[in-house]
């Protein structure tokens, strides 16, 4: 006979499973009518709801599904993606709600990852803005243009921390810190979700790759990933999490291995953090054929590697048809159970309630809206505007720029003259024939009152192989012509011109997916002609156009002015006129450190100490953490950026020496623009904790601020410490601050601070 502890046991269980596989959603009217939908599913039908097939006219990867329509007719698709255009969006979606049995809506999403049309700079070129309400305001503009053209879903923002350049999609995240990772997480999410996801003119977001993708061994897309808990929780972790608490409504599996399991098949991943530790709410998509993709990896065949993700918590299968070809299967052999398959099936049909799709299938395809909302002049306006203030001022010796647009001015570099490179990798609804390439954008910036000379002076790089590997998707531009003829006729350009403009760098593709570099350095051809050019003894502007932290030691040796101008989206043209000729002050500070040499990767700021670190000011000490032949200095550190003006900071100012745990104390100084232009400055708070129970970062982002400036102003800036930004995971992943003394360093960069000291009682 039962004892009466063995019953409320029994009872717990039941009352957990029913919990489990019926919803839990804070909205009764949602959970009624998909309790009743579901109620009339078949199985394969349920299944067909996590079915992600892919379609249209723009296709990434190497897979491509077929017979989409006879699927949909059946009912054994939930969404598809990367198809553009109402008109396309409409025709499919009626195949869903008007051929199909039960007429549930599919989901359209895209890869809208630094806008639409109008094209804003990349993810890691938004970041060196440091300008929150901006970022905010790119993806507002993003869902407003895809919203109207048809799509609700975006594979955006990408949140993964990225400490190695080689590394291409370092272009796509936000840098290397964890804590503007995480503030600029919240900016999109909210930018793209807005207040109400059944607004015509907001997009579901999705926060990509979880976890940990940027921390790829060797650089090296889809590479092995391995780290402690430790760091994930503390230095990869954060932006994932600021994504789902501000209401990410779904979440992208990576690639990678975590713990030595593929992330799309981590049930500690997906379901003990993701949901149980951080309460995420959403669904589950897979990247591009990630299913399939882990029998590579040793996990199985497909049934068996689509069981190990569905009973992970992965909810759809992009591409892999791993769920759609399997899951039955399984499920009568007792692999998966019906309440993960019903749960998966669930949480696909609860975001489409929470777009409105079932009130309207064809909210996202009005014509008229199209018609007016994408690439407006007032969009155009503000990509142009955001742009400018992500360019990143290395270096203006002599006061090279900001330039006079007077006299005779030579444009020369491959980066020139090709408006199909200006926005960017990851731009795949982009209009390049709308766009300007530079050389257009310098001549309507100059008008009469100078002239622009122009050669290219090299090809990308010698090798054309190469070259065509790094100009994938219509950004092609390799020159027929011989090098000597070109180098050539730039040369003779040069002998022309007052002033040299050399436009060179990366081209759009040579970062972003699979565009992993083991060299860093300038590609060999436009090297040679960065030389060449050199000997001429002109003025030499270097507008570096890159997608990640790249090796720029020869060029800060060798040239007065140099620019990172990253990739600036749709208006880069003019936006790069606007800070070239003054009409804007450089603002940008960079969110990765560039290193001296590749060799110093992995390189970043908020470093632990080693217990022999290398003396202050010293290039080589025996016996020291160091390298015999370079010093342990970036190039340039993280939140670096000149400007044509200059700042002065004052003394910073304390509060209270002392920190209670439930005070707060404040940190000021006063900033001063003593230059001769208007400007913006980014003040930076860094923090060090002391002693702790393990070892702690030699300094720690936490807080920043953008603010304007006249010449010969002054503003006060004030920062608000809290024990709750203090907090770190200890050895035992509590999240918790220790009390002791704590360095507060207040600057324009991560290495150029002023210093005080509190103590948290």
């Amino acid at each position: 006979m039962m004892n009466k502890r063995n019953i409320l046991v029994m009872v717990f269980a039941a009352f957990t499973f029913c919990a489990s596989s019926a919803s839990v959603s804070d909205d009764p009217n949602m959970d009624t009518f998909i309790d009743r939908l579901m109620s009339k599913m078949t199985l394969r039908e349920k299944i067909g709801q996590l079915n992600l097939p892919v379609t249209g006219d723009i296709v990434t990867g190497q897979a491509k599904s077929s017979n989409v329509a006879d699927k949909i007719k059946r009912g054994e698709v939930g969404g598809l993606f990367n198809l553009k255009g109402t008109q396309k969006i409409r025709e499919v979606q009626k195949l869903a709600v008007e051929q199909s049995r039960l007429k549930i809506p599919l989901i359209f999403g895209m890869d809208v990852i630094h806008g639409y049309e109008t094209v804003f700079p990349i993810p890691l070129s938004l970041s060196c803005s440091w300008d929150l309400n901006a970022i905010k305001e790119s993806a507002r503009i993003a869902a407003i243009e895809a919203s109207a053209d048809g799509i609700c879903w975006t594979f955006s923002p990408m949140l993964d921390i990225s400490r190695d350049p080689r590394w291409g999609r370092m272009s796509e995240g936000n840098g290397e810190d964890p804590y503007l990772d995480a503030q600029i997480a919240r900016a999109m999410v909210q930018g793209y979700q807005g207040n109400d996801l059944k607004a015509n003119n907001t997009i579901m977001s999705c926060v990509k790759h979880f976890a940990l993708y940027g921390g790829a061994e060797a650089g090296r897309e889809y590479n092995t990933v391995d780290m402690s808990h430790w760091r994930m929780f503390n230095d990869y972790m954060p932006g994932y999490k600021a994504a789902v608490d501000a209401g990410a409504g779904s979440v992208m599996t990576s690639f990678n291995v975590v713990d030595g399991v593929p992330a799309t098949g981590n049930k500690w991943l997906l379901t003990d953090v993701l949901r149980n530790m951080w309460g995420f709410k959403g669904f589950v998509v897979t990247d591009f054929t990630a299913i399939s993709e882990m029998i590579a990896h040793g996990m199985g065949n497909l049934q068996q590697v689509s069981a190990l993700a569905l009973n992970a918590g992965t909810d759809m299968d992009m591409v892999s048809d791993g769920f759609i070809g399997t899951l039955e299967k399984s499920l009568n052999e007792g692999k998966v159970s019906m309440q993960a398959i019903d749960q998966a099936c669930r949480r696909i049909l609860e975001a489409k309630y929470k777009l409105g799709l079932f009130d309207n299938p064809y909210k996202y395809c009005d014509a008229k809206r199209a018609a007016k909302e994408i690439y407006t002049p007032e969009h155009r306006a503000e990509a142009r505007r955001i742009a400018a203030e992500t360019f990143v001022l290395l270096k203006n010796q002599d006061h090279l720029l900001p330039l006079k647009p007077t006299g005779r001015i030579a444009l020369i570099g491959p980066l020139a003259n090709t408006s199909a490179n200006m926005p960017g990798t990851w731009s795949v609804a982009a209009r390049v024939d709308k766009y300007k390439s530079l050389y257009q954008a310098m001549k309507d910036a100059v008008g009469n009152k100078a002239q622009i000379l122009y050669a290219k002076g090299s090809n990308l790089m010698y090798d054309s192989v190469m070259e065509k590997n790094a100009t994938m998707f219509g950004r092609e531009m390799r020159d027929k012509r011989s090098a000597k003829e070109m180098l050539d006729e730039a040369l003779k350009v040069a002998a022309d011109a007052d002033v040299i403009v050399a436009a060179v760098g990366e081209s759009s593709e040579m970062s972003g997916e699979c565009s992993s570099r083991s060299n860093l350095d300038m590609p060999d051809a436009q090297h040679d002609l960065l030389t060449a050019l050199k000997k001429t003894g002109k003025p030499i502007v270097l507008l570096n156009f890159a997608g990640r932290a790249t090796v720029m030691t020869w060029e800060s040796q060798n040239f007065p002015a140099i620019l990172n101008v990253w990739f600036g989206g749709s208006e880069a043209g003019d936006a790069i006129c606007d800070v070239l000729f003054g009409t804007k002050s450089p603002s940008g500070k960079l969110t990765v450190t560039m290193p001296k040499s590749v060799g110093q990767i992995p390189i970043y700021y908020s470093h632990l100490n080693t217990g022999r670190p290398l003396e202050e000011g010293k290039w080589f000490t025996k016996f020291r953490s160091n390298y015999l032949d370079i010093d342990n200095d970036p190039l340039y550190p993280f939140g670096y950026g000149l400007s044509y003006t200059t700042f002065s900071y004052g003394e910073p100012k304390l509060s209270s020496d002392h920190l209670s745990e439930n005070g707060e104390i404040k940190v000021s100084v006063d900033v001063t623009n003593t230059g001769s232009y208007d400007a913006d400055e980014v003040v930076q708070m860094y923090i060090r904790d002391l002693v702790g129970s393990v070892s702690r970062p030699v300094k720690e982002l936490k807080g920043f601020q953008r603010i304007s400036l006249k010449r010969g102003e002054t503003k006060t800036v004030t920062f608000t410490i809290t024990p709750d930004g203090l907090k770190f995971y200890n050895q035992n992943l509590d999240y918790k601050f220790e009390p002791g003394d704590f360095d507060v360093m207040i600057g324009s960069s991560s290495d150029d601070i002023k210093t005080l000291r509190f103590t948290l009682d």
